[in-house]
């Protein structure tokens, strides 16, 4: 039990939401007349008609003869509020899903009145039209273009709106289904590797609202794909997500022709949305020899209770010291028998820093065990003594994560659900072939659906970049550079390379935690004179670490933590620019790790570095939290096992002791030489560092100068609910230091075929400069984007009030793209600090005043 216990906020006040100020979107942007508007896209609209007869006679030459559907982007400059409802009045018009576009360039039609140069923002529309629907879209456009003062048909007034904003309109076609998602880079990489080998990749359909449209379009896309000579090898659909896929396998040769002449028949199925490669979810190989010396472990307790973190990954090996008797595996399909020992690695690697934390540090194991479901195995086309592990190509990685965690809370099979406990969710990897950009991926929506479904808290890896990074200097520059300037040349180029460094999926995801790493450990270990440390400060973040933003630029990743090291090769002599090689070796520095070897030895340890590391040790902490709430709960004589609330406050302290601190400050300094903007300053870091480096213990524990009071509650649709914290008496008036820190996070329903796609939308405001403080770190409007709002306030103001004044914290609840149902939970954290210097009783002054409020509630 801590000295000083986390606190919990009295029953709070019940109001109405504040009232969003209105927003006027598209004000300020010029667009073109009605004239140019018809002379500009008449011509599309008759490409778009003169294609559908086209089509016509294709598909009736073929065997699949079915009446032609093609989708259809509408983009605009701009947005247009409810145009769904408008596209639905129109039958055989279906609406498939909408777009951000936030880079589009500015030309003579469209443009930022007083910036002509500055880039615009807009919308994809995505609607699926036959011939018939196409017909109807064509004639209110030709009645558009005859008469602008026409009055549209009752619903499709916002058509005319379109019209007015409408920048191109074109299909879905060849270049978006197969050249943009990566799959023709795949293929030709797996050709080079086996010429004469079928190659399995996923298709994605457009996901239709009839099973029987849906039904038929597989049926096509079989029959396509076994003229090729291919097979479908699986099939998911996910209603929650609004996701469709096939696996599909095609022998090598139709990959080939495919390459060489992408205007087939199966490339041109207008069921298709994309060509994927299969999940390229995979961990990275180390090199070098396995440590043999491993930390005493006899004297440590074993763990017992139910389990509250479960685990996916690969295989662990369980029988190891560190881990035997401390995880419980559940591996229904049996991935264990692919496995030789040695590559029992990465799994083996995230149990133990989940279990016992870093090995450099000692510190005590988790004292209940965690469940661990497999669900990777090691390459089977892979011939190195170890091979990679990933997610085996028999099935698409979203529908195995979706059974592994269906299997948790529900069970499968006929079978009662595994473990009804879990609280906590880590997932340490990434798919590299899909970088975040913009539209969020299956597996990212997946995971917010489940998240809400099953009330449990995702904790993921941002991703890993090994890939060299390339200096703007020569060998004989480099050679001259000290070690602040390499550190500068070094981050400046990972800003400038951000675009090819971003979020692996499903980092994206807006109800998980997403975790970067640091570029710290505590180990010890010996410099050799070809590898260097890139950098001199502590606490930056690391090189390999991905970039955000999420979705709707909303903070991704949520926060760093401690990754390890990661050093890197000097390169060779040569005048060309400079470009530095991670070093994946096994030893220091680095997290140290439970590890395997090829002897199966139960003893051995290693060095391992990355955002899969960071994202374990946060998983530990959400763990270590969950004792901390337990303690509290009790001591309050609540209810505390079945309580729903656990996931949303588990986040919320997972969060609260972030700040940038030292880290935004070295970061600042060095893109202020480059950028003149502090609003996107402030952008850059938190793409790299989201909220910051939490202090973990800032959550478990109070001191005499700081206070953390926890609250939590559900609300719907414009409701509110108001928080009073009670202020020290002591500080008023006083010139010092002090911080207040507030967290809010949330667990919200999807809409997936909306683009604003998160359903709930909550915030908290507080009027800080009540007690003299003013935010800090990451930008006011960032902060409300996505689940977690936390907000950070400092200062030294000496600020007047009487013994009983409180700081008034309101929650507020609104939709946001659609409406729901039920309540959203919600966790609240918020702490009020001095320097430790200070001889002011905030806790205990804070506690006391919080016990009588709950003391007159209880009478009431």
């Amino acid at each position: 039990m801590a000295d000083r216990p986390l606190l919990l906020f009295p029953i709070p006040g019940i109001a109405d939401r504040t009232k969003k100020k209105p927003s006027f979107g598209s004000s300020g942007i010029h667009y073109p007349s009605h004239n140019s508007q018809g002379e500009r896209l008449s011509p599309l609209f008759r490409e778009l008609q003169t294609a559908f007869t086209q089509r016509n006679v294709e598909i009736q030459q073929t065997t699949i003869g079915i009446d032609p559907e093609q989708v259809i982007i509408i983009e605009t400059v701009g947005s247009v509020d409810m145009f769904v409802k408008a596209v639905q009045k129109i039958r055989d018009l279906e609406w498939l899903g909408e777009l951000d576009v936030d880079a589009i360039t500015p030309d003579g039609n469209f443009y930022l009145e007083g910036d002509a140069e500055k880039i615009l923002n807009g919308k994809l529309y995505l609607l699926m039209s036959n011939q018939r629907a196409m017909t109807e879209l064509l004639s209110l456009w030709q009645q558009y273009i005859a008469n602008p003062n026409m009055q549209f048909q009752r619903g499709l007034t916002k058509f005319k709106n379109v019209f007015n904003y409408l920048k191109d309109i074109r299909r879905w076609g060849i270049n978006e289904r197969l050249i943009e998602s990566g799959v023709i880079k795949y293929w030709e990489e797996n050709l080079q590797i086996d010429p004469n080998r079928s190659v399995r990749f996923e298709i994605e359909l457009w996901y239709r609202s009839s099973i029987g449209i849906r039904n038929r379009v597989q049926a096509t896309i079989g029959t396509l794909i076994n003229e090729l000579g291919g097979q479908i090898i699986s099939s998911t659909c996910i209603e929650g997500i609004f996701y469709h896929a096939l696996l599909g396998e095609l022998p090598a040769n139709s990959i080939e022709d495919i390459i060489a002449h992408p205007n087939c028949e199966f490339v041109k199925c207008d069921g298709i949305m994309f060509f994927r490669p299969t999940g390229q979810f995979s961990s990275v190989v180390t090199e070098g020899q396995i440590i043999e010396e491993i930390p005493e472990t006899d004297n440590k307790p074993l763990p017992s209770g139910n389990p509250v973190v479960a685990l996916l990954d690969g295989v662990p090996m369980e029988n190891h010291s560190l881990l035997s008797n401390r995880i419980i595996i559940d591996d229904p399909d049996n991935y264990s028998e692919a496995y030789r020992a040695i590559e029992r690695d990465h799994g083996t690697a995230m149990a133990s820093l989940i279990i016992h934390g870093d090995l450099n540090n000692s510190e005590q194991p988790l004292n209940r065990p965690i469940y661990f479901r497999p669900i990777m195995k090691p390459n089977s086309n892979d011939f190195r003594e170890r091979r990679i592990e990933e997610m085996p190509n028999e099935i698409l990685g979203v529908d195995l994560i979706h059974r592994a965690v269906k299997r948790i809370f529900e069970g499968e099979n006929g079978e009662e659900a595994i473990a009804q406990s879990i609280k906590t969710i880590n997932l340490s990897i990434g798919d590299r072939s899909r970088l975040f950009d913009q539209a969020m991926s299956p597996l990212g929506r997946l995971l917010d659906w489940l998240s809400f479904k099953y009330n449990v808290l995702f904790i993921v890896s941002a991703g890993n970049h090994t890939e060299d990074i390339i200096l703007d200097v020569n060998n004989n520059e480099f050679n001259e550079l000290t070690g602040a300037e390499l550190q500068e040349a070094i981050i400046r180029s990972l800003f400038q390379n951000s675009r090819n460094r971003r979020l692996l999926s499903p980092a994206e995801s807006i109800n998980s935690l997403t975790i970067g790493a640091l570029h710290h450990d505590t180990s010890i270990f010996q410099n050799f004179p070809d590898i260097i440390n890139p950098f001199t400060d502590t606490y930056l973040p690391s090189p390999v670490s991905a970039y955000g933003s999420g979705y709707r630029r909303a903070i991704k990743p949520d926060l760093i933590y401690f990754g390890g090291r990661q050093l890197y090769r000097k390169p060779l002599n040569g005048n060309d620019n400079i470009s530095l090689s991670p070093v994946p070796y096994t030893r220091a520095p680095g997290n140290r790790t439970a590890a395997t070897d090829d002897t199966g030895d139960i003893n051995k340890t290693k060095f391992t570095r990355g955002t899969s590391n960071a994202t374990a040790l946060i998983t530990r902490s959400s763990a270590i939290c969950y004792d901390a709430l337990h303690d509290i709960f009790d001591i309050q004589l609540l209810n505390f096992e079945n309580n729903l609330y656990i996931p949303v406050l588990l986040k919320s302290m997972l969060v609260h002791g972030c700040t940038w601190s030292e880290s935004g400050d070295k970061i600042r300094e060095i893109l202020r030489a480059h950028i003149n903007d502090a609003y996107q300053i402030k952008s850059w870091i938190s793409r790299w560092m989201g909220y910051g480096l939490p202090d973990i213990s800032k959550v478990l524990d109070c001191n005499q100068q700081r206070a953390t009071i926890l609250g939590y509650g559900e609300l719907l649709d414009g409701g509110a609910h108001i928080y009073q914290l009670p202020l020290p008496p002591s500080l008023s008036s006083q010139r010092v230091w002090r911080r207040l820190t507030i967290t809010l996070s949330w667990i919200t329903p999807i809409f997936p075929n909306n683009q604003k796609y998160r359903g709930a939308s909550l915030w908290f405001e507080a009027n800080n400069e009540f007690i003299g403080v003013k935010r800090e770190d990451a930008d006011h409007n960032a902060v409300r984007r996505g689940t977690v709002q936390h907000e950070v306030f400092e200062g030294i103001e000496a600020t007047p009030y009487i013994d009983g004044d409180n700081l008034a914290i309101k929650v507020n609840c609104r939709a946001d793209a659609n409406s729901f149902t039920e309540p959203i939970r919600y966790g609240l954290a918020v702490s009020l600090e001095v320097k430790e210097t200070v001889d002011i009783a905030i806790y205990e002054e804070i506690r006391a005043r919080i016990a009588t409020e709950i003391q007159i509630q209880q009478l009431l």
